[in-house]
């Protein structure tokens, strides 16, 4: 297609990409679920699973090959300023309070799944047919333990803010622990794309350039008392301009090392400067989030054909990576709160909120497609494991609100983060 053809079709495209998500997000919102799962399930729905197999001729037409690379550099904007402006609200003395119970938990909530999952391929290999036959096995081995280890940060971190939680203590910890998941997973999903390719120069740039990224932000946090005045004597227009060109550095250099756009979006996000003015500069990049982060989900589902898991032994692989991603991550983050002496309530919200796999398995499941270090099949079944832990987050957290109001237990053992207030039940 030529770019006065995708043109029209990318308009018609991102039309129908809302409406269903706001269709299948309002259906979603009556049994509880936030919108954000709305978007994820609205793009399998629009995917060969459902769409595709009902009508493979307006799936086609409506989602031409040529249209998707379109549909997720588009998407990224939209990920890329949410998460920007998801580290804005962030506070880090929030994670004061809370530094040693993030760390314990962030540890045991990357070891647990990332062995359980290492060893579930290698009782799969040569029982279920999902792997590559031109990939070791260590490879797959070490792919599936690390997306199951992943938790889904932007996710987390969009569940968080939608149900006012940030203020909370389980939300600043799961907000801390998943950030440090997240950036380590990266590191390690790098790593296995080295052995893959037989060279350990990703894994070393990413590290690298970790460190880079660790000093710049530094930089940036010494440089408020300049910035601040400096932005006020720039115009509106040209403040948004300034604003949205740092962003997209950020995410590019990011991107480049190997940690993901998002990754640098919420790290400016965090150390970003804050005045009136610049605080209505980040307010004004909110409507770009809403309008583009669903076409990223729509990528993700085009990708996804749950028709490949019919086979007996698929499926039960695909339940197995359901089970050990829930002990591995929800089941460890709870154990690994409570050793820490966080009470009860808050270790069960912890472990539930870092379950939540979602947008950031996605992204590593389609890295691992686009590397050929994972089937269709494969993909289809880790693509169950992000939405069946996604879509638990949010009742799982519904229900220990109940039960904790019935026994009026709410506001004694969910203590606030430092130097906050706790939000109302």
């Amino acid at each position: 297609m030529t770019p006065t053809e995708l043109a029209p079709a990318f308009f018609l495209a991102v039309v129908v990409v809302l409406f269903t998500c706001r269709v299948v997000g309002r259906l979603l919102r009556a049994v509880g679920q936030p919108p954000v799962v709305g978007e994820m399930v609205a793009g399998v729905v629009l995917g060969p699973s459902l769409l595709g197999a009902l009508l493979p001729g307006v799936e086609a037409e409506l989602f031409p090959r040529e249209l998707r690379p379109v549909l997720y550099v588009v998407g990224q904007i939209g990920l890329v300023a949410f998460m920007f402006r998801a580290g804005w609200e962030f506070r880090l003395d929030r994670v004061r309070g809370v530094a040693r119970s993030a760390g314990l938990v962030s540890a045991v909530g990357m070891a647990a799944p990332l062995l359980l999952g290492i060893g579930l391929t290698w009782l799969a290999d040569g029982r279920v047919d999902v792997f590559p036959d031109d990939v070791p096995l260590l490879v797959s081995m070490l792919f599936v333990g690390v997306s199951l280890a992943i938790t889904a940060f932007p996710m987390l971190a969009r569940i968080i803010t939608e149900r006012g939680l940030t203020s909370s203590r389980f939300g600043a910890l799961s907000l801390g622990a998943g950030a440090v998941d997240d950036a380590a997973a990266w590191v390690l999903l790098a790593g296995v794309l080295s052995i893959a390719g037989g060279s350990i120069g990703p894994v070393a740039f990413t590290l690298g350039g970790s460190v880079v990224l660790l000093a710049l932000l530094a930089l940036v946090l010494r440089a408020h008392g300049r910035a601040i005045p400096l932005a006020d004597r720039i115009t509106s227009e040209n403040l948004l301009l300034v604003v949205l060109a740092v962003l997209f550095l950020a995410a590019w250099y990011t991107d480049v090392i190997g940690l993901y756009a998002v990754f640098g979006a919420f790290s400016l996000g965090v150390v970003f400067p804050r005045s009136e003015r610049l605080d209505r500069a980040v307010e004004a990049l909110q409507p770009v989030g809403a309008l583009f982060l669903p076409l990223f989900f729509t990528y993700s589902g085009l990708n996804t054909d749950f028709a490949l898991l019919g086979s007996g032994s698929v499926l039960l692989f695909t339940v197995g990576c359901v089970v050990v991603a829930v002990v591995g991550k929800f089941g460890a983050c709870w154990l690994a709160a409570r050793v820490a002496g966080e009470p009860q309530p808050v270790a069960l919200r912890v472990g539930a909120l870092m379950n939540a796999r979602g947008l950031m398995q996605l992204i590593a499941i389609n890295i691992g497609l686009a590397a050929g270090i994972v089937t269709q099949a494969l993909f289809s079944a880790l693509v169950v494991v992000a939405l069946v832990t996604t879509v638990m987050a949010t009742p799982l957290l519904s229900w220990f609100d109940r039960r904790d109001r019935a026994r009026g237990t709410t506001g004694a053992v969910l203590p606030p983060a430092v130097g906050v207030t706790s939000p109302p039940a």
